[in-house]
């Protein structure tokens, strides 16, 4: 038995950053639209905005993004911070959304059907 194959190729990186930029690229155009393309329908998501706990169905974060429009200064980084054949978590490191605040997301994605689509996002935001 050999050990020494490797499980995950490179590709598959990419299409995980494929979608979490599809992810940052609606935020940035503040297209509710494009950011549905990287997730599940039956996506979820969780995390602290303003000191209030936001969590539920994703269509939260299409509610926020409704509201509040796109986000032209947002920079990011995305970071693989784990991967196997079927699941991933990337970190979004992010400064100047739609509201100006700074995040953390991590975002959960999952291989079906041979897409890459994220089923979870828990998020930290920064004070100013």
């Amino acid at each position: 038995m050999n050990t020494n194959i490797k499980a995950v190729p490179t590709a598959d990186y990419n299409g995980v950053i494929a979608v979490a930029q599809k992810y940052v690229d609606g935020l940035r155009i503040g297209s509710v639209e494009h950011i549905a393309q990287a997730f599940h329908k039956d996506a979820v998501m969780y995390g602290f905005t303003n000191g209030a706990l936001l969590g539920g169905p994703i269509a939260n974060l299409y509610d926020f993004v409704t509201k509040n429009g796109k986000a032209p200064a947002i920079t990011t980084r995305l970071d693989v911070l784990a991967i196997t054949p079927t699941t991933a978590v990337v970190r979004v490191d992010m400064e100047q959304d739609a509201i100006g605040a700074d995040y953390n997301d991590y975002l959960t994605l999952i291989k079906i059907g041979g897409d890459w689509q994220v089923i979870a996002k828990v998020y930290h935001q920064f004070e100013k």
